[in-house]
């Protein structure tokens, strides 16, 4: 189950708003061993395209430095679908090289008629995608 902070769901709900017809894309991170997202991290994607995200390399080794300094650890890597739902594409599954983190979908098309910003979250191990609870909360 991922828990996660009203807030947090808010900011990345508004960058996958504010970035469509594009798809948004950033991580989320917290401190290492804790599972608990407390850092939003907005990256550019560097494809600029709305049915596909890429993070650009150079800020991607930034980030994995800086949260190395921090001791913290990508625990939400996120981002957006603008024309299907929030569901993992084989090329998300195939990008997918954190086992321990939370891949969060938010989709800014109403796909399947169960809202305009569908969020769901996803474990994603050696190709297989499960589905998990999202639990939103005031604070940790």
């Amino acid at each position: 189950m991922l828990t996660i902070t009203q807030a947090l769901y808010d900011q990345i709900v508004a960058h996958a708003r504010e970035d469509h017809p594009d798809e948004a894309c950033g991580v989320v991170a917290g401190p290492v061993g804790a599972g608990r997202p407390e850092r939003f991290i907005p990256m550019l994607n560097a494809a600029r395209s709305p049915t596909f995200y890429e993070f650009d390399s150079q800020d991607l080794l930034k980030l994995y430095r800086e949260m190395d300094d921090r001791d913290e650890e990508p625990v939400i890597i996120y981002h957006s679908h603008t024309a299907t739902e929030a569901y993992p594409s084989r090329t998300d599954i195939g990008y997918a090289n954190e086992p321990g983190a939370h891949y969060v979908l938010v989709s800014t098309a109403d796909a399947d008629g169960l809202g305009e910003f569908q969020f769901r979250s996803f474990r994603i191990l050696d190709g297989e995608v499960t589905e998990e609870e999202v639990k939103l909360v005031e604070t940790y």
